[in-house]
């Protein structure tokens, strides 16, 4: 894999766009394109391969369109994409269609990806199995439906641990970590927040000028993701209904649904969220919200919006349904656990004043903002924090980033799940002052704090939760370590500060910043 190495692209199929009129004049001559479209089974958010001589590779537009390929979350299939088109370049330079590999391409990929002193971009062991994943589902498919003879990828079993055998690449990294575990502690999540979203200074006051954009909307989906352990696309997809009202009678944390189909297991969950998250989710819907949705309809965004539906209705029983009318006035119903992130997307209500997003996060153009957009907002805020909170004569030489903490939306879980480990081991072993025979009955009747974050993070297993998230503070002796408090914790939302800088300083991949910007833990990274 050369510098001369042609590229293959990839694009994605817009909604809609020839029908709401959008480039007309590029696509004159092509009115029926809808209808040739749908006769060839292509759909908006599939996929499509353009080789470096302009051509599009028929068998991979029926690979992106089977069934197993849709079933994929749209974060997996943008993924799968990309890791295929990389490999599809590498297989160019060589004179090869993708249908004509061997296993000793692979090989050689793999050795260009990982290892070659001349590759800039070399990837872990992580990534490499991702793509390996990627190119065995597409080789899969394609001997499943005779299309190649034999898959390069080779195959091997193994016994797992419910004792049955699976089917794994042998490629397969032995290096990989068990997941991307990245935490910070309550108190440096803080510190990020301020700095990177709130535009404040080293010394934690507002810098003169600042002025950020949809500031309240970013520090209402953070408190969100930290407090409740939901997944970007699970918070980043809900409705305004589905978020949980404050209530007279107070309470530290409120309850909430996950919808089926915007969650990886494809199972509705319960989910908690505290009351300082929901309140303010609730001041980012009465501001910066509002506000865009005024000028959106001020602008006629919403009625040139292709496929819009106007929410009649939502059963309030367990299994909800949505009732709505379309733009010609047919009216049609679907289960909320079945509605996708792109139907979520075009559901509106209207009010007194005109249409509104039911969409709870939206753009500066009162539009949805996809949960995919998130990433550039945690992008910014930590090139700020590495901008603002990084020593003189330190830029660039902190491989540990233990001076300006860095965060994504898949750390707020991993932080969540940190905290609640913590919390929960320090409410059964303390508040209840339980002896060892009743812990031990207390624990059979509710489970221990292990299996309690499972079910708050939604894996399917136990062992999903200790190897992927908190394998590395398994071996913490957490009920030793917290037996000096003074006396019962008196809330499930206590200042634990001193206690998570204990956990920082036995474990590695843990932030911990005081207020100031001091590193008090030597794991951090």
């Amino acid at each position: 894999m050369g510098e001369s190495v042609a590229v293959w692209r990839v694009f994605w199929v817009p909604r809609d766009a020839v029908r709401s009129g959008v480039r007309r004049r590029v696509l004159a001559g092509w009115e029926d394109l809808p209808a040739r479209e749908d006769e060839a089974g292509v759909r908006a958010g599939d996929p499509i391969f353009l080789s470096p001589d302009h051509r599009v590779d028929p068998l991979l537009s029926l690979y992106v369109q089977s069934a197993g390929f849709r079933r994929y979350t749209a974060e997996t299939r943008r993924n799968y994409a990309t890791d295929i088109a990389l490999l599809l370049a590498f297989l160019w330079g060589r004179g090869k269609a993708w249908t004509d590999a061997v296993e000793r391409d692979l090989e050689d990929y793999e050795h260009w990806r990982r290892f070659a002193r001349e590759n800039p971009d070399r990837v872990g062991g992580t990534k490499w199995n991702r793509e390996l994943a990627a190119f065995a589902s597409l080789y899969g498919w394609a001997v499943r439906n005779r299309y190649v003879a034999r898959s390069p990828v080779v195959m091997r079993q193994v016994r797992g641990r419910d004792g049955g055998v699976l089917m794994v690449a042998a490629a397969k990294a032995k290096d990989a970590r068990p997941g991307n575990v990245h935490w910070l502690t309550p108190r440096t999540w803080r510190r990020w927040t301020g700095v990177g979203l709130c535009g404040h200074g080293r010394d934690g006051a507002p810098e003169p000028g600042w002025a950020g954009r949809m500031e309240d909307r970013n520090v209402a989906f953070v408190r969100l993701l930290v407090s409740s352990g939901l997944r970007r696309a699970e918070g980043g997809s809900l409705l305004t209904f589905e978020v949980p009202a404050r209530r007279l009678d107070g309470g530290r944390y409120y309850q909430g649904k996950v919808a089926a189909q915007v969650t990886r297991s494809k199972k509705a969950r319960t989910f908690y969220v505290a009351v300082d998250a929901v309140g303010e989710i609730e001041s980012y819907v009465d501001s910066s919200r509002a506000w865009a949705v005024r000028e959106a309809r001020r602008k006629g965004r919403y009625d040139r919006l292709p496929g819009l539906r106007v929410v009649t209705g939502v059963t309030r029983r367990v299994n909800s349904v949505v009732r709505w009318r379309d733009r010609d006035g047919s009216a049609a119903e679907c289960p909320l656990n079945e509605l996708t992130v792109r139907e979520r997307m075009l559901l509106f209500t209207e009010g007194p004043h005109g249409l509104e997003p039911l969409w709870l996060w939206l753009n500066e153009q009162g539009m949805p903002f996809g949960p995919h957009s998130w990433e550039g907002v945690f992008r910014a805020a930590n090139e700020r924090c590495e901008r603002v909170l990084t020593p003189p004569g330190r830029v660039g030489l902190d491989p540990h980033q233990v001076f300006a903490p860095y965060a994504t939306p898949h750390s707020a879980r991993h932080s969540f799940a940190l905290y609640m480990l913590v919390v929960l081991n320090m409410l059964m072993d303390q508040r209840y002052g339980l002896t060892e025979e009743e812990r031990r009955d207390f624990r059979q009747l509710y489970g221990d704090p292990w299996f309690m974050v499972q079910q708050l993070l939604g894996h399917a297993s136990r062992d999903t939760t200790v190897d992927r998230y908190l394998a590395p503070v398994a071996d913490l002796q957490l009920r030793s370590m917290l037996s000096g408090a003074a006396e019962p914790v008196a809330a499930p939302v206590p200042e634990l500060d001193a206690v998570f800088a204990r956990v920082a300083r036995e474990s590695e991949g843990i932030q911990d910043l005081d207020d100031l910007g001091q590193v008090l833990a030597g794991g951090a990274s």
